[in-house]
């Protein structure tokens, strides 16, 4: 974890939540585990998508308008990083939305 600990720390506005993140490496270990689904590429419109509906929409429980904005933020937020890391990016997505104690 203190890989994604340090990735997340460049960019979080907060303290991190470690209990969060660590819930959100356990249950997302398989797709970090995999190259071509370890990172986000947000110059992929149905990649985006997906995020918006398997974690921010099905995991989150959320729903609206922002969603597509919240995610534009964080590619803004993480654009000087080649290689998004997708627990980096969900990470930032729940601290957006105030979700980080659902994911621990």
């Amino acid at each position: 974890m203190s890989d994604h600990l340090e990735d997340v720390k460049k960019y979080a506005k907060a303290p991190v939540n470690e209990a969060a993140l660590a819930g959100l490496e356990k249950t997302y270990r398989l797709v970090l585990s995999k190259p071509d689904s370890r990172y986000v590429a947000c110059s992929d419109k149905e990649e985006l998508e997906t995020v918006r509906k398997n974690f921010l929409e099905k995991k989150l429980g959320l729903s609206g308008g922002d969603l597509d904005a919240s995610i534009k933020s964080v590619c803004e937020t993480m654009k000087a990083s080649r290689s998004k890391s997708r627990l980096t990016f969900y990470y930032l997505l729940a601290e957006h939305h105030g979700k980080l104690d659902t994911l621990a």
